[in-house]
């Protein structure tokens, strides 16, 4: 039974048609007491004025409702469309109309919040873009102006200078390199070349790659006990290589000395292997987790500068593992240490 709030045109109609017809034919039979000129009366007079309203709200009402539903859709209406306005449309209720109004609103707030959120995300990127690009590009700039300038000459000099040239060329190379291979995973131009493999052993040449690094620092990489049960894997070994050697590096830059970096592996469902690697570093703090993954995104400018890196490897860990169709989480707190975790397709026939 519908309420006066979500009447149809036609049923709004048929009520005003009526309200006309009803009163007036009983004053004609008041007047003049004879029951069939009445009834003819209230015949045509209800569909006089039913014809009436309906023609009014399609022409001068519905005739606007249908240019907003234009408006909303921002296209040209095919045949089925302009079938849907002229006979569909007029059945909904003024109520009905006005949800379709606010649910459009609300998406399309949704897409501008977003749209406002991307483009702070934006700006923030090419500041960062612009500060890992000058940074070496200055400091090339610098050493080798200094070298044209007399210094070429001193050996106790241009040695020093082009060791330090080649770093800041390297740095640079790295970072077109990380910037290059993250386009690509986003656009979905990499192909994955996914075979089976034993995930330890791809570790530990990882920890083998990273050793003297960690030696620096006295960090020890181990395997957690009780997961060197080999785990075989369907992925693509080189990305996953780079995966490891991103999270190892990390691992190894901010945790603390005579630390430990430990790899765990556990068997989920028996269709997937999660994976994680934890250190007893310094830890994130909790406002920052959200946006870990991000390109350029530093919770300590000064420190992660310091640390080098392109400033980009968590982020290219992110799409390598979305790119296998999987996710990649992180757990961290101050002080004790950060692990940083994800899935992988167990072993395929």
């Amino acid at each position: 039974m519908p309420t006066s709030k979500n009447f149809s045109p036609q049923q709004l109609s048929a009520l005003t048609a009526l309200g006309l017809s009803l009163p007036i034919s009983i004053g004609i039979y008041v007047f003049k007491p004879v029951w069939w000129i009445a009834l003819l009366s209230f015949v045509v007079i209800f569909l006089g004025a039913y014809g009436l309203v309906v023609y009014t709200l399609q022409t001068f009402i519905y005739r606007k409702i249908k240019l907003i539903y234009k408006f909303i859709y921002q296209t040209k209406a095919s045949k089925r469309e302009e079938f849907y306005y002229k006979n569909i449309l007029p059945q909904k209720s003024i109520d009905e109309v006005r949800e379709d109004v606010e649910t459009w609103a609300e998406q399309r707030k949704a897409e501008i919040e977003l749209l406002q959120q991307n483009e702070a995300f934006r700006k923030e990127f090419l500041q960062n873009l612009s500060h890992e690009l000058k940074t070496p590009i200055f400091a090339i700039q610098g050493y080798v102006d200094t070298l044209l300038n007399g210094a070429l000459d001193k050996p106790e000099v241009n040695t020093k200078f082009l060791q330090s040239t080649s770093r800041n060329i390297d740095r640079l190379v790295n970072l077109v390199d990380d910037l290059d291979a993250i386009s690509k995973l986003e656009s979905g131009e990499q192909l994955l070349l996914k075979d089976n493999f034993i995930v330890q052993e791809l570790l530990k040449e990882v920890y083998e790659t990273l050793s003297f690094k960690a030696d620096e620092k006295q960090i020890k990489c181990i395997i957690k006990k009780g997961c060197e049960q080999p785990l075989t894997v369907f992925a693509d070994k080189e990305k996953i290589r780079q995966v490891f050697i991103n999270l190892v590096d990390n691992a190894i830059k901010y945790g603390k000395q005579s630390g430990t970096i430990e790899a765990s592996f556990y068997k989920v469902d028996g269709a997937k292997v999660l994976i994680e690697i934890s250190d007893d570093g310094s830890g994130i703090s909790e406002e920052h987790l959200p946006r870990i993954f991000e390109r350029f995104y530093r919770t300590d400018l000064a420190r992660s500068r310091k640390v080098g890196g392109s400033g980009l490897g968590l982020a290219i860990c992110k799409h390598v593992i979305e790119a296998h169709e999987e996710t990649i989480h992180v757990r961290s707190k101050i002080d004790v240490g950060s692990t940083f975790g994800f899935t992988l397709q167990s072993k395929k026939d």
